[in-house]
């Protein structure tokens, strides 16, 4: 039952209102002050009474619904407690009915969304520095996929462009292909900044950097090879981490996808009458608009970046359809974003500026602290960090719990875990300092916390023997304020996943588990659960049954897993 929606109802037919008016206004106050309050003095003007004799007025008019338990007026404040056996049977029914289906919904159906996130760039590292796009844009797929969204994940790969002309320089003077097979990314990086450190004594070297770039581009069979080779050496190595962090993409077009269509969009442009020559290169200005111009093809005629997301975003638009693309990139891409979705909007595409969404997120301070501080080229690798967080987490469980079965897959799931909960636990514009001594602690609010609530939770179904959902169960009988708060966190995070989805902010979810399981263990210590008998153990069985799920399916919209032991 949708309390809040049904109590908007009954109180709007009380003052004459809009429900929704009512709905928007509904406040939850704290726990003695009942479940929802309404502030009357947004009714001052319209009844011209004071807020509490309209609280009093309206108090009188309603009809006390069998749901809730009693309506008190307070000041200028109608406080409306619902029924605690009404509010158990609500939320522990569809939890124990449908599953982790219970925090779905289909209010996206027949909807797509794309979301263009992770996006490395090939031959050089994946880095620390890639890990917020990764995981903000892979929990945010989860949740619209939740919402009942048709999902398009993609990974657009920064697989073209002049660094590869460097690199097929780099590596034809100073490379061999046995030292790339066997080290990799690292090799191509070394390649790639000695041919930096060469070219500045020898700036001819550009010159035959941009001559390979040409050869690509106009089909040379050995150019394209090496820069295909380079590609597929970056891609298992990218794998490699995509594999720890359960991640997948629905697509890997990259920018070489676009090469084909771009001068198709530049030639659009053109007709629109919006594209102008600048120093010879060709832009649209934008300065109406408070940006600067907007650079479409250099001098020389090559594309840029701004050229490739307007034809990547129309592809988009004509091949999926989408309510809405959105882009998880760092926040110093905020006016890159701005400048070419203007482009498109005066290219006469109105949804540019409705359904193209920039979705920033601030940066990741590191310290120096053990192989945390291992560099490759001035970056930390990203897979070097998971399997660090991986190895912390297999020392703690060796010191706690040494005879646990299954200990190196759970030390993955719980240290990799903890990484990704660390990054989403705060608003993403917000930086992130990296601190292991926070990340990997099980009583804080962290993700070792949640999981270990998860598992204590399926222990006592363990120990209980509870193999399936309870059933005929007296909801009645878990009435004390423990089970309440416990019951409403769970209630609630269905709400949290849809506000989270409307933000674009995987932490609402975050801060919910935090939430439910500081209730799971604050009703765990208030009440005996396996020393219960009767309709009691029952009952408290399924709550314990229904925090379970609601945990696991939090974890699962963050991309992190839930180990059933600890």
């Amino acid at each position: 039952m949708d309390f809040k929606t049904l109590i908007s109802e009954v109180l709007a037919k009380a003052a004459d209102r809009p429900a929704e008016e009512i709905y928007n206004a509904l406040e939850v106050p704290k726990a003695a002050m009942g479940d929802y309050a309404f502030p009357c003095f947004k009714l001052s003007k319209i009844f011209r009474k004071a807020p509490p004799a309209i609280a009093e007025y309206l108090a009188g008019e309603i009809v006390l619904p069998e749901y809730l338990e009693k309506i008190e007026v307070v000041g200028g404040y109608i406080n409306f407690f619902i029924d605690k056996t009404a509010l158990n049977k609500s939320v522990l029914d569809k939890i124990l009915t449908e599953g982790g289906d219970y925090i779905k919904s289909k209010e996206g159906e027949g909807k797509t969304v794309c979301i263009d996130y992770s996006s490395p760039n090939i031959a050089k590292p994946f880095h620390i520095g890639h890990l917020r796009s990764t995981v903000i844009g892979n929990s945010l797929y989860r949740i619209y996929g939740a919402l009942g969204y048709n999902m398009m994940g993609i990974n657009h790969l920064g697989d073209w462009g002049t660094q590869f002309g460097k690199l097929i320089s780099a590596y034809k003077r100073w490379g061999n292909k046995e030292d790339v097979e066997r080290i990799g990314i690292s090799e191509l990086t070394r390649l790639y900044v000695l041919f930096h450190t060469k070219a500045e004594e020898n700036p001819e070297l550009n010159d035959e950097a941009r001559g390979y770039l040409v050869k690509m581009q106009n089909g040379d069979e050995e150019a394209l090879s090496l820069w295909k080779w380079f590609v597929d050496i970056s891609m298992r190595e990218f794998q490699r981490v995509y594999d720890m962090l359960d991640i997948t993409f629905d697509s890997y077009a990259g920018e070489s996808f676009y090469n084909d269509k771009m001068p198709y969009v530049v030639e659009e442009i053109k007709s629109k009458g919006i594209l102008e020559e600048s120093d010879g290169a060709q832009v649209v200005n934008l300065e109406k608009y408070k940006m600067p111009p907007c650079l479409i093809l250099r001098r020389d005629g090559g594309t840029l970046y701004p050229t490739r997301d307007i034809t990547a975003a129309l592809y988009r638009k004509n091949t999926y359809n989408f309510s809405k693309c959105l882009y998880v990139t760092a926040v110093d891409q905020k006016l890159h974003f701005a400048q070419w979705f203007k482009v498109l909007e005066l290219m006469g595409y109105d949804w540019a500026a409705t359904e193209l969404v920039h979705i920033p997120f601030g940066l990741v301070n590191l310290g120096t602290e053990g192989k945390l501080s291992t560099r490759t080229g001035h970056v930390v690798l990203m897979e070097d960090v998971l399997k660090e967080a991986v190895e912390k987490t297999k020392a703690i469980i060796e010191e706690k719990n040494p005879d646990l079965e299954d200990k190196e897959e759970i030390a993955k799931e719980v240290g990799i875990g903890a990484v990704i909960f660390d990054d989403m636990f705060n608003g993403r514009i917000k930086n992130i300092a990296f601190d292991w001594n926070k990340i990997l602690n099980f009583e804080g609010e962290t993700g070792p916390y949640v999981q270990y609530t998860h598992a204590r939770a399926c222990s006592l179904l363990r120990k209980a023997e509870i193999t399936g959902v309870p059933s005929e169960i007296d909801y009645s009988l878990i009435s004390d304020e423990s089970s309440q708060a416990l019951i409403k966190a769970l209630g609630d995070l269905p709400q949290k996943i849809k506000d989270a989805a409307e933000k674009y902010e995987p932490y609402i979810i975050s801060r919910q588990l935090i939430e439910i399981c500081q209730s799971f263990n604050r009703f765990y210590r208030d009440n005996s659960v396996l020393g219960s008998e009767g309709e009691t153990k029952k009952v408290r069985l399924a709550l314990v049954y229904a925090a379970k799920t609601a945990i696991k399916e939090g974890l699962y919209l963050l991309g992190i897993k839930a180990p059933e032991r600890m």
